[in-house]
């Protein structure tokens, strides 16, 4: 597991082909590291393709549309460091596309996105607190980025934003293929944005499985 940290370091993400076949996904994750429970206090959070759901989801927003690049909880003051994605049934057509968050602070600049303040769309615990879109935790960088739950809160906010979504829409991502049950995606959630792409009728049975972890091992 010491590779994976390592390897995922590197790259900022690694596919881990068939690795928790065999395993619960709670097992499975806890064997990697810290784990951590969503807001709801589910550990494991089951992932399926919906035409219609709440409103304030991603399947309530787009459906069986394609979801936009995005980190997850991008609107927590510290979001969730590593994502841990489980193939229970997959598509190879419908991969985990993801880009590199470095590259994207490369190019509009670490001090400009540093400086680039953001705000969630909706209060949290009663109140709107300030983000930045390149932030740190200790001597870690955090980078968040979500055009649907994040709003520019500043003049250098805007600049920032647009500048991303127009990097976004002209990058080419990597695709991470999930197919078998027990394949595994590993995400470091401070580093890259990932998205889906959109499902075909024919494709909504697709079950993914998602755990959060603070650390790996």
């Amino acid at each position: 597991m010491s590779e994976l940290r390592i390897l995922v370091g590197v790259a900022g993400y690694a596919v881990l082909p068939r690795m928790a076949a065999g395993q619960s996904t709670d097992q499975f994750a806890a064997g990697l590291g810290e784990t951590m429970l969503s807001r709801s206090g589910k550990l494991v959070q089951e992932l399926t393709p919906k035409a219609t759901s709440t409103p304030n989801t991603y399947s309530g927003l787009f459906g069986l549309g394609r979801f936009p690049f995005h980190t997850d909880l991008a609107h927590w003051p510290v979001p969730p460091r590593y994502l841990l994605l489980r193939c229970i049934r997959g598509y190879a057509d419908i991969p985990t596309m993801i880009l590199d968050g470095r590259a994207i602070v490369s190019e509009i600049g670490a001090e400009l996105m540093g400086r680039a303040l953001v705000r969630p769309r909706r209060p949290q615990c009663g109140e709107v607190r300030m983000l930045r879109l390149r932030d740190s935790a200790g001597a870690d960088e955090i980078i968040r980025w979500d055009a649907e739950y994040l709003k520019p809160a500043s003049y250098v906010g805007e600049l920032a934003f647009s500048s991303i979504q127009s990097i976004v829409r002209e990058a080419t991502a990597t695709p991470a293929v999930m197919v078998n049950d027990g394949d595994v995606v590993v995400i470091d959630n401070w580093r890259m944005l990932h998205a889906r792409p959109a499902v075909a009728p024919n494709r909504r049975d697709r079950k993914l499985q998602r755990v959060y972890l603070r650390s790996l091992v």
